[in-house]
């Protein structure tokens, strides 16, 4: 029988004992999301029997919740009062300190998050395990394919509702933007996955809400978005930029993302709904790049075209984004949900700067590998 375990900081590394959970009290944590954080939602009478309300505390589980976006959804949802499980396989720390949050406030949080041990690819022992636990909610960060979420319905008949994080990557590419939800998807995307457990979630009848963020940034970013940026940016290197740079893209700070994952717990009209999530603005290649240089409080970069095609980069990539057009509309969302991103663009790079890169913490080594190769033709053509 799967057991529930307290998580307990120590010195920002957790430790485990068997406790019961106990009940949960207002969290006073560092202001993660300012003004968002006071926000209030209506609560709207049930439509079914099994709608969740807003208003009341709820027993929530978070599938992953360890690495990025969960750090700061987890945070928010025990301000608010529920009881939050984090199901992982226990490889990493069940907790962390997030950059600039104090000690006390680190430690009330971690002693209220409990942790539910165990692989999602284990059908039978989610199955089991969950049924035994009967949550309310379900947050799935992780999901990558539908038959995933199988186990997790079949052991949680009395589910009130299924929070989705998807992608805008299963649209379909296009020449008119930017993506709404109701456009064309593609069933051939490497997302395709996730497409696919939506229309599992539709057709089992469950409430569910479907989230689709195009890029994510912010701070402990796992993913080199921004940190491809910087690495660059720190060493006075030149920015290779594919082709004119003119390609539109768009992100999004992993904190406004948290907000909509809270503003759509309990809301009746994100009910069956997918919406996407990102940065109210759009903007180009290059001016990303200058946007990082001023966030980090850098000289404007060097950007330096190339054409991919002319360069055989092997399995290595020599960009962190994909080379077209790639944005969405909010609208949906904003109208909707009443989401009002916190951050613009630069002020959002700076806070991920000024809480991580910038204070010498980064995921990834920096590789100036395809850089040399593409600076090196440059010059030969230069000269």
């Amino acid at each position: 029988m799967a057991r529930l375990v307290a998580v307990q900081p120590q010195q920002r590394h957790p430790s485990f004992s068997l406790l019961p959970p106990s009940s949960l009290s207002d969290f006073n944590g560092t202001r993660l999301l300012h003004s968002q954080l006071q926000c209030k939602r209506r609560v709207s009478q049930p439509k079914v029997a099994l709608q969740v309300t807003a208003s009341s505390a709820k027993k929530i589980l978070i599938m992953g919740g360890t690495r990025f976006i969960g750090l700061f959804l987890s945070r928010l949802l025990v301000k608010e009062g529920h009881q939050v499980t984090l199901f992982t396989r226990g490889k990493a720390p069940i907790t962390q300190q997030l950059p600039g949050e104090s000690d006390k406030d680190y430690t009330d949080f971690a002693s209220k998050i409990l942790h539910l041990k165990g692989d999602r690819k284990d059908y039978e022992f989610v199955k089991s395990s969950l049924s035994a636990e009967g949550f309310d909610v379900v947050y799935d960060i992780n999901g990558r394919e539908a038959e995933e979420v199988v186990p997790i319905l079949e052991g949680l008949p009395k589910l009130e509702q299924y929070i989705y994080c998807s992608s805008a990557g299963v649209y379909l590419k296009s020449d008119q933007l930017p993506h709404f939800e109701t456009d064309a998807v593609d069933p051939k995307s490497r997302h395709k996955g996730k497409l696919e457990t939506e229309t599992l979630l539709e057709s089992k009848g469950v409430n569910w809400t479907s989230i689709r963020p195009v890029y994510i940034y912010g701070p402990l970013n796992y993913n080199p978005v921004e940190e491809w940026f910087f690495h660059r940016l720190k060493a006075g290197r030149p920015i290779p930029v594919p082709n004119s740079g003119i390609q539109i893209t768009q992100l999004g700070h992993v904190k406004d993302l948290a907000t909509a994952f809270i503003k759509v717990l309990g809301n009746e009209k994100a009910s069956k709904e997918v919406f996407n999530i990102s940065g109210e603005k759009y903007v180009t290649f290059d001016g990303l790049a200058k946007a990082c240089a001023k966030a980090g409080g850098f000289p404007e970069p060097e950007i330096v075209h190339y054409n991919p095609k002319e360069f055989d980069f092997g399995k290595k990539k020599a960009f962190p984004f994909r080379d077209q057009h790639f944005f969405a509309s909010i609208d949906k969302a904003k109208s909707v949900l009443g989401l009002k991103p916190e951050f613009d663009l630069v002020e959002g790079l700076a806070d991920s700067y000024n809480l991580d890169f910038g204070r010498g913490t980064f995921r990834k080594e920096a590789d100036f590998s395809t850089d040399d190769i593409i600076l090196g033709k440059s010059l030969l053509l230069q000269s």
